[in-house]
């Protein structure tokens, strides 16, 4: 620590030039959270949390709440100070909260402004005349589920000394489950308008001017203040703080949801706080508290947290998290109430934390708990820890499967899982040959285990019948299962994976490929190398040897596009070189059929496809990956290796040398070249080519092992930076009376066609990868990626409404990005149409004025009648649709408004007029004339707004 007498000589002079000044205003810190009051409805409890100075005579209120829909914004009433227990004397707290409904899905920005802040901010130029703001987002979408804003569990009040470390924690938590991060952000005194000549609070000004040497201004006078906040605890950290005064910080508390494996931004609160540093002869507390926690649901976790001072003042030790309210079986940190304890040399106070852990805790990410250490200096200094607790599903537990030789099916069976009241669904997971791993807190299926997703079910289901997608399980594998069990989201989770159960290889009556190895990489003079067993377990008795063999090729890496045979009639061989192949872009896959002695069918093999190697441009390195769908395992725990090859350009499979090999039991299907072969690094000019041998087994000791396989030569070279070609797209803007003569009106979900074609140009088509595909819901919206693929469509599908726009982006081997493609917007296509007589009288039937449907509840039957006579075919094609909202008017004959509905909340847009005037009296038969104002749901502007004018006859 740095000298204490100097930095008081420094104070001195400090303070000797500041004017005195009077703290006239009242606000320290504040935030506005969010919660939706049903999942149902749009409307939200918008809640301002304020901490104020009490030392002010003024009150909190006469600020505008803003609710970022176009609504008129709330003036907030005056509220007088609060003082829950556990703040300061100097700290009050007020809090306003008010129901408000948004008009629908989308991002909202809900803001508040008041006037002013402090006099005397340091960090903020004429502060007094400076309006505090803060705003928190939110977005409502019917995709991304029910959400609402984190909650922040501990106050802004601690203040800091000169030297001395300062630390704060909001203690925030999503009730939801989502994910948090955390990240600075500039105060502000207006929407996008920040605090006047901001400075972050360890600028070098602050401690020049009381004397501070910047570069040891640290607490261990090592270093330069650092003020900082970790993006994962929330933890704020300022070590440590200048010249004494106020100081104005904000942060954003950043919500983020995982979606099918991709984390989705759901909003953010901003806190804006004060800072209060003093001159003190205090050093702060300290906190030792455990490494973090992974425990299966139902263990118990128990352990202490140990507070010390080093002027050994008395400690209060506090714990801050969800868990501490959680229902049922909530955590404890006893003893309590928290009290201040003694502390001297060889005494620690002490606190004990508790908690029994079920199936309901589990979740995907951690628990945050956050320990706060007090002492009882002037100024109280506090320390912040946190602990994160992650708590998982257990394992499934696996019966031994069953065979059935007949139907080349597997029945797989398992207990009732011990947390199925939580659980959603168990996911089966299969690979060849046996494999050995034992779960450290590594929840679902690591994909180093070679294991593949077979089939997901209910989680009261207890069996699983794999018949190899309808293809039959291979003739000679060794098939083994596992289970995982998930989580509904947001919370979300993965159990550990069970242990593994595995069959007895299968009875290898059919023919069994046991190589598909690419000889020569060539677009014309292309070779494959391909061998299989012969069907050595078949009854003799039933299928007479010798045998014949069929052999059929077609592209992919499975399925039957292009199937042809490999060569004309049977052969008794059991090996093929299939030549004049495109080996350089094409993968291929293979499949042999025997016939005995007889000529009679014994049975089809299973598909097996060569070994398919791609290579991706990085600074310095190339990295490669590599794939095959073959029924043997080539991610072997007994033949992990697989070997790598390289060479310079063009050169052939003779001409490549081994350069390494890959443990793909351990880093999978994946190498990256820096330059380790002979400690060459890559020359950047320099074109690189690769090959990959791979290494595997059916798990059968009848059938020989390694199964060695080469893939294709492929080349690359490091620091490629070259984009590939821009993409087009293909497709046409839709045609609306096609959809809409073909829909019904109870249409909820929608589909967008993308279609687009690879470059012609050679140079541009060989190297594109994928296709990165981006979507906004409106051209004023940011584009955020939503898919990534190898083909030339996509269809987007469950969508609320077709209205979206899109481009596309190419992706070469080296990552490299094209030029997104021309945006192309398919809109919805709007329909509004209302009749012109109704006759409320009680019939049931047109008893109300209301725009076309088809709600009156009748499928379509032989008739296709409703029950007033309607065609419902023709009512389907005139119902509403894509329709916002409706401002309806009716006037009499002389040009009296009579009537006025407009749709919005309950109201709904199709009006159900019942002929009343709009002081509840029923209007007099006859004809009236209506204006109805309509919004529809479109991207095009020019689209979104009509007016229908017509009349209607009311008959009584």
């Amino acid at each position: 620590m740095f000298s204490r007498a100097m930095r008081i000589f420094g104070l001195v002079l400090f303070l000797s030039s500041l004017p005195v000044i009077g703290w006239a205003t009242h606000i320290r810190a504040g935030e506005i959270t969010l919660r939706r009051l049903d999942c149902t409805s749009l409307t939200f409890r918008v809640t301002i949390n304020m901490y104020t100075d009490t030392g002010s005579p003024i009150k909190f209120g006469d600020g505008d709440l803003r609710f970022g829909d176009g609504s008129d914004p709330i003036r907030t009433p005056e509220r007088p100070n609060t003082f829950p227990p556990g703040l300061p004397a100097e700290v009050g707290f007020v809090t306003f909260s008010v129901d408000h409904t948004f008009p629908g899905p989308g991002r909202y920005t809900i803001s508040y402004l008041e006037a002013n802040r402090n006099e005397g901010v340091l960090n903020i130029a004429n502060s007094v005349n400076t309006t505090f703001y803060i705003e928190t987002q939110i977005i409502i979408d019917p995709f991304l589920g029910c959400s609402n804003t984190p909650v922040l569990l501990i106050p802004p009040v601690d203040k800091a000394c000169t030297g001395v470390a300062f630390f704060h924690n909001p203690g925030a938590f999503d009730p939801d489950g989502d994910s948090l991060s955390y990240e600075f952000t500039i105060p502000k005194k207006d929407k996008n308008s920040n605090a006047n000549a901001y400075l972050n609070p360890n600028d070098k000004s602050f401690y020049d001017r009381i004397g501070l040497n910047y570069g040891t201004a640290n607490e261990a006078g090592t270093g330069s203040p650092i003020f900082n906040i970790d993006p994962v605890t929330g933890t704020i950290t300022w070590d440590a703080p200048g010249a004494p005064g106020e100081y104005n910080i904000a942060f954003k508390i950043i919500e983020w949801r995982k979606i099918n494996g991709v984390w989705i931004n759901q909003g953010y609160v901003v806190r804006d706080m004060q800072i209060i540093v003093e001159d003190c002869n205090n050093q702060r507390p300290e906190l030792e508290v455990p490494t973090d926690f992974c425990v299966v649901a139902g263990e118990t976790i128990n352990f202490d947290v140990f507070g010390t001072d080093p002027d050994f003042d008395s400690v209060k030790i506090e714990a801050f998290s969800q868990i501490f309210s959680i229902n049922p079986s909530p955590a404890t940190f006893t003893p309590t109430p928290i009290r201040f304890q003694r502390t001297a040399p060889g005494i620690k106070a002490r606190q004990t934390f508790t908690w029994n852990t079920l199936c309901d805790h589990i979740k995907d990410q951690p628990y945050q708990v956050n320990f706060k250490i007090t002492d009882k200096g002037r100024p109280a200094l506090v320390q912040f820890k946190t602990v994160n607790i992650r708590v998982v599903g257990p394992p499934p537990v696996l019966n031994a499967p069953t065979l059935n030789l007949a139907t080349r099916s597997a029945q797989v069976t398992w207990q009732n899982y011990v947390c199925r009241d939580r659980a959603v669904t168990m996911q089966v997971w299969r690979r060849v040959d046996s494999s050995t791993f034992t779960p450290d807190c590594v929840t679902g299926m690591p994909d180093f285990l070679g294991f593949t997703l077979i089939g997901t079910v209910p989680i009261g289901t207890t069996t699983f019948t794999d018949n190899n997608g309808g293809a039959g399980l291979a003739s000679g594998a060794k098939y083994c299962y596992r289970l995982v069990a998930l989580f509904p989201q947001p919370g979300g989770g993965e159990s550990l994976v069970s242990q593994e159960v595995c069959l007895p290889p299968i009875l290898a009556d059919l023919p069994a490929i046991t190589n598909v190895s690419v000889e020569v990489t060539d677009r014309t003079g292309g070779q494959i190398f391909i061998r299989w067993t012969r069907p050595f377990e078949a009854d003799p008795a039933q299928f007479p040897p010798p045998y014949t063999y069929e052999l059929h090729r077609a592209e992919g890496f499975s399925g039957t596009i292009n199937l042809v045979p490999a060569f004309p009639g049977r052969r008794s061989d059991t090996t093929f070189l299939d030549t004049q192949l495109n080996t350089k872009d094409l993968i291929y896959n293979y499949r042999v059929i025997a016939y005995d002695n007889n000529n009679v069918k014994v049975g089809e093999s299973a598909t097996a496809s060569a070994v398919r190697l791609e290579a991706a441009s990085r600074f310095k390195q190339i990295d490669l990956t590599w794939a095959a769908d073959v029924p043997w395992s080539n991610n072997s725990q007994s033949f992990p290796l697989h070997d790598i090859y390289r060479g310079p350009e063009n050169a052939t499979e003779a001409q490549l040398v081994q350069i390494d090999v890959v443990n793909v039991a351990q880093f999978a299907f994946n190498y990256s070249d820096v330059g380790q072969f002979n400690n060459q690094p890559l020359v950047e000019t320099q074109e690189y080519c690769y090959r990959v041998r791979t290494r595997g087994t059916y798990g059968n000791p009848k059938i020989p092992a390694p199964l060695e396989n080469f893939s294709q030569i492929i080349c690359a070279t490091p620091n490629d930076d070259v984009p590939p070609c821009k993409p087009e797209f293909t497709m046409t803007a839709r045609d609306c009376q096609e959809f809409i003569n073909s829909s019904s009106c109870g249409v909820n979900l929608y589909s967008n066609t993308l279609s687009w074609q690879r470059p012609l140009d050679l140079a541009c088509r060989d190297d594109i990868r994928n296709y990165r595909i981006l979507m906004a819901n409106r051209l004023t919206e940011e584009f955020t990626e939503i898919a990534i693929v190898a083909d030339t469509f996509f269809v987007h599908a469950n969508l609320p409404s077709f209205a979206a726009c899109y481009k596309i982006i190419a992706v070469d081997r080296a990552g490299n990005e094209s030029v997104a493609s021309d945006v192309f917007c398919f809109d919805n296509c709007p329909y509004y149409e209302l009749p012109n007589v109704f006759t409320p009288n009680n019939d049931e039937c047109n008893d109300v004025f209301s725009a076309y449907s088809d709600r009156i509840g009748i499928v379509i039957g032989e008739s296709g009648i409703g029950p007033c006579g309607q065609d419902l075919t023709d009512l389907r094609k005139r119902c509403a649709r894509f329709v916002q909202k409706v401002d309806f008017k009716v006037y009499n004959r002389w040009g009296k408004e009579v009537y006025r509905y407009v749709s919005g909340g309950e109201r709904s847009i199709y009006l159900d007029w019942d002929g009343r005037d709009n002081n509840g009296n029923e209007l007099t038969a006859g004809i009236y004339f209506y204006s109805a104002d309509v919004t529809f749901d479109m991207i095009d502007p020019a689209s979104q707004n009509k007016t229908l004018k017509g009349w209607v006859h009311l008959v009584r």
